[in-house]
Formats: C-alpha cells, sequence, structure tokens
C-alpha cells in the first residue's frame, strides 16, 4: 500500500500530474472533440479512438499511431485520472475525465480541444475552427477565454512571443509535448484546400461567399509566408 500512497497524493493535488506525451496528448483530444461534437457516439471505443488521433482533417500535425500506441496512451491516462474506462456490453469505451479537474467551460473546453489536436494557433483561427463545439461573438470573447486560463494558479495555456512574419501571436496548451514540425515540411500547404475547391464548394458561382473565400486565401497566404520564414531560418 505504501508504494501506491504517493502516486495518489500526486495526482489528487495537481491540475496537470506530468507532461503528457504527445500519443496521450492526441487521445486526450480526441476524447474532448468527439464528446463534443458527435456525443452520441461517446464513450469511445479503441478502434474509434485511433480513427479520430489518425485522421487527415483537422490534426496538426497528422499522426499514424498504432493500436498498441492509443491502448497505452489511454492507459496513462487513466492512471492519472484524465481518462475513464467504462465496460461496453462487447467492449470497453472510454471518455475523458479532464473538465471538471481543469475547471473547464464550454468556451475553454472547446479552445483546449483544438489546441490539443492543432497545436498553436491565433484567437481569430480557434473562433473560427470552434463553431462545431461553441459559437464565439468575437475574437475578442476568444482571448478572454484564453487569459483566463492562463491566469490559474497552474496554467493550461500560455500566449506564444510573436515569430517573424507572423502579424498575429499564437496560444498553445501547457500540458505536454508539443510535435515539433518536421525540417522543411510545409505541412500547413499541404493541409490547405486549394482556391479551385474553395470556388467548388460555393458552387462556382457568384452565390458562394465571397467573405468566407478571401479568408480561406489570407489564411493560406498568411502560412506561405510562415513556411518561407521557416524555410529561410534552416537554411541560414
Amino acid at each position: 500500500m505504501g508504494a501506491h500512497a504517493p502516486e495518489e497524493v500526486r495526482v489528487a493535488s495537481t491540475r496537470i500530474p506530468r507532461k503528457l506525451n504527445p500519443a496521450e496528448v492526441r487521445v486526450l483530444g480526441v476524447l474532448l472533440e468527439k464528446e463534443q461534437i458527435t456525443p452520441e457516439a461517446c464513450p469511445l471505443t479503441v478502434n474509434a479512438v485511433l480513427a479520430g488521433c489518425n485522421q487527415k482533417t483537422n490534426r496538426e500535425p497528422v499522426m499514424e499511431l498504432t493500436e498498441g500506441q492509443v491502448v497505452d496512451a489511454l492507459d496513462h491516462l487513466r492512471q492519472d485520472v484524465l481518462a475513464w474506462r467504462t465496460e461496453g456490453a462487447r467492449t470497453e469505451k472510454w471518455q475523458q475525465s479532464v473538465v471538471r479537474r481543469w475547471g473547464l467551460d464550454r468556451a475553454g473546453k472547446a479552445l483546449m480541444t483544438l489546441l490539443l489536436l492543432r497545436g498553436a494557433q491565433t484567437a481569430g483561427e480557434l473562433r473560427t475552427r470552434s463553431d462545431r463545439m461553441v459559437a464565439f461573438a468575437s475574437v475578442a470573447e476568444v482571448e478572454e477565454a484564453l487569459r483566463q486560463m492562463a491566469a490559474i494558479d497552474e496554467p493550461l495555456v500560455v500566449e506564444q512571443p510573436r515569430r517573424p512574419g507572423q502579424k498575429e501571436t499564437r496560444w498553445i496548451h501547457l500540458v505536454g509535448d508539443i510535435p515539433e514540425p518536421k525540417p522543411l515540411e510545409l505541412r500547413s500547404v499541404l493541409a490547405e484546400p486549394p482556391l479551385s475547391a474553395i470556388n467548388a464548394a460555393s458552387g462556382g458561382s457568384t452565390h458562394g461567399s465571397l467573405s468566407s473565400r478571401l479568408e480561406s486565401l489570407e489564411e493560406t497566404v498568411r502560412k506561405l509566408s510562415e513556411d518561407v520564414e521557416l524555410l529561410k531560418s534552416l537554411l541560414s
């Protein structure tokens, strides 16, 4: 019994018991995301968690976790009381247990989900990408929610200094390791749909949302600028 007591005290006394590894960060993000977007499918089976972790869209970076890595991540999250396992009729299922522990309201839950799944983002990006989970009235409302999570005794997020080529600051989570981008990998460019796809999505007519198309184009240009700066730094 004495061997287990220190771990129990450590887990109960901290909001973030330890730094999570990239697989655990991704798994926890998936558990949070699916609970908000497809609650009818929750709790999730291991296969559902695996599929969510390896999605090719709305994930940065794209990962290729194995079932074993996902099972290990779930088990470690369970040990730290960050996820729960429930026994279904035919298989075990999983759900997150961090909302109360981290003191998240709906806004904070949505923002943490995005930061866990997509890494550093601007307040504007977070507002746009959170629309399926919670509707923010303005970027200022997003920033206020982020600052609240950054001001608690064990901060969950932090605002990064603006880097060369960036017009806005970005926010990152503080609950675990953040995967580094691979050298010379223009992943943001590859992830962005071409303008022709944007036109097709709007029907290719003047009835499409011009403002939405312009925002998408501006986002692509911004990310291209960042990638150019990254290439410059790697070649210098």
